[in-house]
């Protein structure tokens, strides 16, 4: 899952991109209204978590520039006023929903994984193709009742494949959806990282290399 965090405090910022990254998720940061649209032109996000309290552009204006365009990302707004108006208000100007500060982080990544599944194609809560089996919800994947031992970006892969339903996903799409920023494009990291998760699946293999295309299960 690619996540945005929108926040003006520096150091909460990478805390939770921090934090949301041990999840699994790739998460890019923004700690301004402009540069959170800047980036949301530019790459396709699951879910954009937003402050509301923004400097220079507004976290409401922010939101509302999201809701009106052809986006898929969903919106949690996130601010320290956590009224029923408050509330209203935010989800009124298009925000899916909506998170008053101080929050448990346990709580943050649940409502991120929910909002996440409904960002895109509505997909089933447990991923399966013959013996294999992976659970989103509690990121457990097994394989004739053996537990994987995934890490972080070998399950985001192998979830992207299996979401897929047996179409062709290309390495740039994996490099979209499973990794941040920071990963380098020209690097052989998704090759890397499905030889390993070929490994770890065993056999009969189950991805197949599509030349000049990409991956498929």
């Amino acid at each position: 899952m690619r996540v945005l965090v929108v926040e003006d405090h520096e150091e909460l910022a990478v805390t939770v991109a921090a934090g949301l990254r041990r999840e699994g998720m790739a998460v890019d940061v923004a700690l301004d209204g402009y540069a959170a649209l800047d980036r949301t032109s530019a790459t396709d996000y699951d879910v954009v978590v937003l402050d509301r309290d923004l400097p220079g552009l507004h976290g409401d204006d922010v939101c509302r520039s999201l809701s009106h365009g052809d986006r898929r990302a969903r919106v949690l707004m996130l601010t320290a006023a956590g009224t029923i108006d408050d509330k209203v208000t935010g989800l009124g100007i298009g925000a899916d929903d909506y998170l008053a500060k101080p929050f448990a982080f346990a709580e943050l990544v649940a409502r991120i994984r929910a909002l996440g599944r409904r960002s895109g194609r509505a997909l089933p809560p447990l991923l399966v193709h013959g013996d294999l089996r992976l659970d989103p919800s509690i990121r457990v994947a097994t394989r004739n009742g053996r537990r994987l031992p995934l890490t972080p970006k070998e399950f985001a892969v192998l979830e992207l494949l299996l979401s897929a339903g047996g179409a062709v996903v290309s390495a740039e799409q994996l490099l979209e959806r499973g990794w941040d920023e920071y990963a380098d494009p020209f690097t052989h990291t998704v090759k890397v990282t499905i030889s390993r998760l070929r490994r770890k699946l065993g056999d009969p293999p189950l991805i197949e290399t599509v030349p000049q295309a990409g991956y498929r299960i």
